[in-house]
């Protein structure tokens, strides 16, 4: 059997779930060829212990002829490298979707994608469920809301953060509105709620609202797609943000697989 090759671009827990995966015998029909990161020395410790070679720049990566590449670096990464990847032949998994807020670049990467043969995986990371998403939109016309709820301190470091923030008893809604209102206002930012979007027709035609909830220790989200005919309410919780790299794991699979899910 001849393996699919594979390379990373970001080398932090996300990717490592991802090469783990394939090293571990999860995903027998890849092989991890190379690895490109922010930090080299980080990358170098990567690359020695999933046996592939660490690349200093994106040629030294595409040298190596990667028919896939899982990014899971930042959206800037994803700016930067994207449509040179596509263009070399290969394909890509993006979890930081915050790229596609910037809708030329977007179009642009799946002009050159087309052009060239390649493909643009987008994963369901923290939330999923997009295929079912995407078959409600092409159904009927839908109204799409995504709402999102954290821990008051998870905000912190945020442009939402206030003071007195933190000693709030009651859910209270930070923002409501477009996903695009949201990413105009913070592009980059928001990867999961900007890939929801895209499943769901578009981040003009989605709606997003965002809590602060002091009884939350991880992520909330809840996903309501309502069509015609057909409804669908989803609601996903999680402590562990490391579900998003395991949904890359379940798009190599499908990627290889005689059955697809």
């Amino acid at each position: 059997m001849t393996k699919k090759k594979l390379a990373f671009i970001g080398c932090g827990y996300l990717n490592q779930i991802v090469a783990n995966a394939v090293k571990t015998g999860i995903l027998p029909e890849y092989e991890i060829v190379g690895a490109l990161g922010r930090d080299f020395s980080r990358t170098q410790e990567f690359s020695k212990y999933f046996n592939c070679k660490a690349c200093k720049d994106i040629g030294e990566l595409l040298a190596l002829e990667p028919d896939i590449v899982s990014e899971a670096a930042s959206p800037q990464a994803v700016v930067d490298y994207a449509e040179t990847i596509l263009k070399a032949g290969a394909s890509i998994t993006v979890l930081s979707a915050g790229a596609f807020a910037d809708t030329e670049f977007f179009e642009r990467l799946k002009e050159v994608a087309l052009e060239n043969g390649t493909r643009i995986y987008i994963p369901g990371g923290a939330v999923g469920g997009f295929d079912f998403i995407r078959a409600l939109s092409l159904m009927s016309p839908t109204e799409a809301t995504m709402t999102s709820a954290r821990n008051p301190r998870a905000y912190y470091y945020t442009p939402y953060y206030r003071e007195g923030l933190f000693d709030i008893e009651e859910p209270e809604k930070l923002f409501s509105g477009s996903v695009r209102e949201l990413m105009e206002e913070f592009p980059h930012t928001y990867n999961v709620v900007m890939a929801t979007s895209l499943a769901c027709g578009g981040p003009e035609k989605t709606k997003f609202n965002m809590y602060a909830a002091p009884s939350v220790r991880g992520d909330e989200y809840n996903i309501r797609v309502m069509g015609r005919h057909v409804a669908m309410d989803m609601n996903v919780y999680s402590v562990n943000y490391g579900i998003a790299a395991w949904t890359v794991v379940a798009m190599l699979q499908n990627i290889v697989s005689p059955v697809v899910f």
